[in-house]
């Protein structure tokens, strides 16, 4: 079966490994087949060279996986271990072992579950991303009436900018370096900045509620987050962190009575379900969001577009039209 695996910097290669087949399956486990994946910005490190980490892992580079660094994933179940998945369903969620990029795919059935069949897969790969933002903001204070600040107006912080706005948030501050202006509105931005979190930040006035660091990747941006939040306020670590220790303020943290947060998704089936009912509410959203669609042939042209500061790109899916 095909499979693509990192094999230098920048270059991705199609290559032909054993099939996987339903004698694989543990306990829990379904075989899918690949039918869509969505890139996001936690793929594109590796991708660039940085040796990838899986929790648990022990301590192999994990870029020299087959099938990484995608997780993102919608597929037809071939086989199931699961109670609640049966051969032929189409699910949406986590390639568990961070492998999606092949034909074949073992993964923890917890993290699946059925999408509308009137999407297409493309499309259902959005449900993915929009269940981890929604369990994020389950997290935070109500956010109606407060002013919402998201750092970087990437795929993910433009979702976190579009589902703020939906829960009532009466302000939602969108900064990036990139000029989003073009979709700003759409995603329920009401004041775009097109500037880095420093020089965003050693010139704000109104300090938000509660800031999102959307960027990840490094280690300034969590501070300015910090710096940026008014007293009282939550800042939410959602971007993905690339080193162990992460130095912050902590003059700042007390005297602003600041509270911090950041974790992964738990209750996985129950987010990608409640990611299908609010995407059913907002019917708008998947074609504002879904904006460019490459074919499996065409994988490394989809990663190099994902790194290029594109205004008008925001989510890049992967599909098989075999």
């Amino acid at each position: 079966m095909w499979s693509y695996r990192i094999t230098a910097p920048y270059q991705f290669e199609r290559t032909s490994i054993p099939e996987k087949t339903p004698d694989e399956l543990g306990e829990g486990q379904v075989l899918l087949r690949f039918l869509a994946a969505g890139v996001c910005g936690s793929d594109l490190p590796a991708f660039r060279g940085v040796r990838g980490r899986l929790p648990g892992d022990d301590g192999r580079n994990a870029a020299d996986k087959d099938g990484y660094p995608i997780h993102e994933v919608a597929g037809e179940v071939i086989a199931s271990r699961h109670p609640e998945h049966r051969p032929g369903d189409r699910v949406v969620g986590w390639a568990s072992g961070f492998d999606g990029l092949m034909e074949r795919l073992v993964s923890d059935g917890d993290g699946l579950a059925p999408y509308d069949p009137a999407l297409t897969p493309q499309q259902a790969i959005v449900l993915q991303p929009l269940a981890c933002v929604l369990y994020a903001l389950e997290q935070l204070p109500d956010l109606a009436g407060r002013h919402v600040a998201i750092l970087g107006q990437g795929s993910i912080g433009l979702l976190f900018s579009y589902t703020a706005k939906a829960a009532g948030a009466q302000q939602v501050t969108g900064v990036d370096p990139v000029d989003r202006s073009a979709v700003a509105t759409t995603f329920g931005v009401d004041t775009m900045v097109r500037a880095t979190s420093d020089r965003w930040v050693s010139q704000l006035v109104d300090r938000p509620d509660i800031v999102i660091e959307a960027v990840g990747h490094q280690v300034a941006t969590l501070n300015h987050a910090i710096q940026a939040a008014a007293p009282g306020g939550t800042v939410f670590y959602f971007g993905v962190a690339d080193d162990d220790s992460y130095p912050i303020s902590m003059r700042t943290m007390l005297r602003n009575n600041l509270t911090l947060k950041s974790g992964v998704t738990l209750d996985r089936r129950r987010m990608l379900d409640l990611a299908g009912k609010f995407a059913a509410e907002h019917p708008e959203l998947h074609a504002a969001y879904l904006t460019h669609t490459f074919d499996i042939d065409d994988v490394q042209a989809a990663f190099e577009l994902a790194c290029r500061p594109e205004p008008d790109r925001v989510k890049i899916a992967i599909v098989d039209t075999a």
